[in-house]
């Protein structure tokens, strides 16, 4: 029991959410403790709403990075709060100050993560502001000084929790991290599967869905990772987090990696039970995966009984078993059933490299090779002001999301505030809290935010009229409002509907604190109904992003990374494996482009059937795209060793249509974003021109013919992609 204790307990304090929490529950309480001390209750709520607010502008990162980023929100909180003292005595100049600083700080979020968290925080702020204000200019000279207090008290919260527990995020990172990699590895076996009639579309559809939160994760933690990163030799953890990193990377390119279409493994080994063999190899992995996770979290070693091991020397067994006896392997042709069987020893290889990663990902390299090993990692946020401006830049176009939702954003919040102009709503406030908080990028996003925002705020003004009759007394109600907000805050990125309803349930203990809980949870309700009808309709009506209207983009954009990625690899069948910063970054590209393609098409099926377009020859494009970069994963998994070796003139000729025709593909799409229509092209003609020319790829099992055989197949996937991208834009 004990043991079971201190695990759950290891994992509670590396879990983001109870960090999160647990900040907000110290911040709180402390503002709450000084106030009953000070005996200045009334004046609690605009420094609650402060650490509220800064609180929001919060993200993964080192203590530097969060103390700048601190003092950046801070200056941009002092900017908000100016602009609501100036105004505040004319409601109209207020909406339209309103409105320029909406449009202005949410296109600042198109920069990176940290900088959407920064805009939130300071558009939250400024309603807050206006909220406490009462329209009032001494109000507001009150109320927000002591707001930028509590932000300022939050960031002080903040930068020494984030110097004196560095460890927990990454660690949470990691975990989550490998069990999206175990739940992949679960889905991938489910393709191994040799049964007749089996939709192995739906299979490779859900495969690819996941790839995309795998992809998200890795991310994830790249970032959570490069934040620690400073300019000295990092200490041990970080070092083993790293290493830990990168072998989530290598697991990722192997078991992405196939080797033969599905159907043709299937049918030539219906009568083995090889393939059964192999599907539970992966299944074990996806287990090791899954309690890697845990211990990462935990930080204890997690418990191996060698069952992996065994049952990868009885598929290795029964793969060696089928090749010494070649007949066996089925009635289909002998070039077939030579391509089949080296796929099938390739993929054996794969799972059996694949469990020697696992095995070594808990421990750092060996002194002698970590000299070779490249920590480098790519920056993604802006390294200076020219680099922010020219990325905004890029953004200024009507076809940006960003625009869109600015622009969006600026025009409901507009809409709120004259309608609470009109009704003189006292707590009309809310309706514009409702529409920022609700509002998102994609439609499909915003639906979702605002059915869970009014089902979290009808629960949580029944759970906060219960507690206040339940539980009369002050201090009871000061320490549940406390508890409020620190669930809302460790729930906010995972739970949304608990999130509201504990924020709203903070709420109605703040005002009857104050003595002004008297018609609070009607006008609460109302103003976010309203709030959440104002932001569905935007959605709807004003620059709707319809996700069918990028996907060209989107789809030239992964033809072009997936160009780059066989580029690398080739260079590392020239000139042996390395794991550098730029293979590693055409890889990353490559998956980051596919997943971008995925949470596209996911998005696309939450909205109206009137605007997806012709959804199934989007999702033929995905599953074809993303089998197609299986392909050139499985290169890259046999890269190094024998497979490092100088390639034919055949080889290099196929190769190099293959890049060019995709580059070419990639070209067209990108024209035809504007156009409407792609332009017919003679590239795949000149890839399945080669292929004629080159003739079967060679029976032996060679490390050349296993390069050869992936080529091949790549070159037989991508006419049928042209097809679905011509047909793609010409249904547009």
């Amino acid at each position: 029991m004990d043991t079971t204790w201190k695990l759950s307990w290891q994992r509670a304090r590396n879990h983001e959410g109870v960090t999160r929490g647990a900040r907000a529950l110290v911040a709180l309480a402390a503002v709450l403790a000084y106030g009953w001390w000070a005996d200045w209750q009334a004046e609690l709520m605009p420094v609650l709403l402060g650490v509220i607010a800064s609180a929001l502008t919060e993200t993964d990162d080192s203590w530097r990075g969060r103390l700048r980023a601190q003092c950046l929100a801070l200056a941009c909180f002092g900017l908000m709060a100016g602009a609501v003292w100036a105004a505040v005595s004319w409601p109209w100049v207020l909406m339209g100050v309103m409105a320029l600083l909406a449009f202005g700080i949410t296109m600042l979020g198109a920069l990176s993560e940290r900088y959407r968290a920064i805009a939130f925080g300071s558009l939250i702020l400024f309603i807050y502001a206006g909220l406490a204000a009462h329209s009032s200019r001494a109000g507001a000279g009150d109320a927000i000084p002591r707001m930028l207090a509590g932000a300022a008290w939050y960031g002080v919260v903040s930068v020494l929790w984030h110097a004196v527990l560095p460890r927990a995020p990454v660690r949470y990172r990691l975990a989550k991290l490998y069990a999206m990699l175990g739940e992949y590895l679960r889905l991938k076996a489910l393709l191994l599967e040799p049964v007749r009639d089996v939709d192995l579309e739906r299979r490779r559809m859900a495969l690819a869905l996941h790839n995309g939160r795998v992809v998200d994760a890795l991310n994830a933690t790249k970032e959570s990772l490069i934040s620690r990163m400073g300019r000295g030799t990092p200490p041990l953890w970080l070092q083993t987090a790293m290493h830990q990193y990168l072998a989530a990377q290598d697991v990722h390119e192997r078991v992405s990696s196939s080797h033969e279409h599905y159907d043709l493994l299937a049918q030539s080994f219906f009568h083995s039970d090889v393939l059964y063999r192999c599907q539970r190899v992966l299944t074990l992995l996806g287990e090791q995966a899954l309690k890697l996770s845990v211990a990462i979290e935990a930080q204890t070693v997690p418990q191996h009984w060698g069952v992996t091991a065994r049952a990868i020397e009885d598929m290795q067994a029964a793969v060696a078993h089928l090749a010494s006896q070649p007949q066996s392997v089925g009635a289909a042709s002998l070039p077939a059933q030579s391509r089949a069987l080296r796929s099938l020893q390739a993929l054996a290889d794969n799972l059996t490299a694949l469990a020697g990663v696992f095995a070594g990902a808990l421990a750092l390299p060996a002194h002698t090779a970590e000299a070779a090993v490249d920590y480098a990692l790519f920056d993604r946020e802006p390294r200076s002001l020219r680099d922010a401006w020219a990325r905004l830049r890029s953004h200024w176009q009507l076809q940006s999301p960003w625009l869109r939702h600015s622009l969006r954003l600026s025009l409901s919040l507009m809409v709120g505030f004259a309608l609470m102009q009109a009704t003189a709503d006292p707590h009309g406030y809310w309706i514009l809290l409702t529409i920022v908080f609700v509002s998102q990028p994609q439609y499909a996003a915003t639906q979702t935010r605002l059915m869970e925002r009014a089902k979290g705020t009808a629960m949580g003004l029944a759970l906060g009229w219960a507690v206040i009759q339940l539980f009369p007394g002050e201090l009871v109600q000061a320490a549940l409002l406390v508890l409020g907000g620190a669930v809302f805050f460790g729930a906010r990125h995972t739970r949304y509907t608990l999130a509201t309803a504990a924020v709203t349930t903070l709420l109605l203990l703040s005002f009857h604190q104050m003595g002004a809980a008297s018609g609070v949870i009607s006008a609460r309700l109302l103003d976010t109904v309203v709030g959440c009808v104002i932001a569905a309709v935007a959605s709807w009506l004003v620059l709707p992003s319809w996700q069918s209207r990028h996907w060209p983009r989107l789809a030239a954009q992964v033809l072009q990374t997936q160009a780059l990625y066989l580029r690398e690899i080739l260079a590392q069948y020239q000139g042996g494996k390395c794991d550098h910063l730029a293979y590693r970054l055409a890889r990353r590209n490559a998956h980051n482009a596919d997943a971008a393609l995925s949470n596209s098409y996911s998005a696309m099926l939450k909205e109206p059937l009137h605007v997806r377009g012709n959804a199934e020859v989007v999702g033929n494009f995905l599953c074809l795209s993303h089998t197609q970069l299986n392909y050139l994963s499985a290169l890259g998994a046999q890269r190094g060793g024998a497979a490092a070796q100088p390639m034919d003139e055949a080889t290099r000729e196929l190769a190099q249509s293959l890049l060019a025709s995709l580059q070419q593909l990639a070209l067209e799409l990108e024209r035809a974003q504007q156009s409407g229509r792609v332009r017919k092209t003679h590239s795949a003609p000149a890839v399945a021109q080669v292929l004629r020319e080159w003739g079967t790829v060679p029976a032996a099992p060679s490390a050349h013919s296993l390069m050869a055989a992936q080529l091949q197949l790549v070159g037989k996937v991508f006419p049928q992609l042209q097809a679905q991208a011509r047909q793609l834009v010409t249904t547009e």
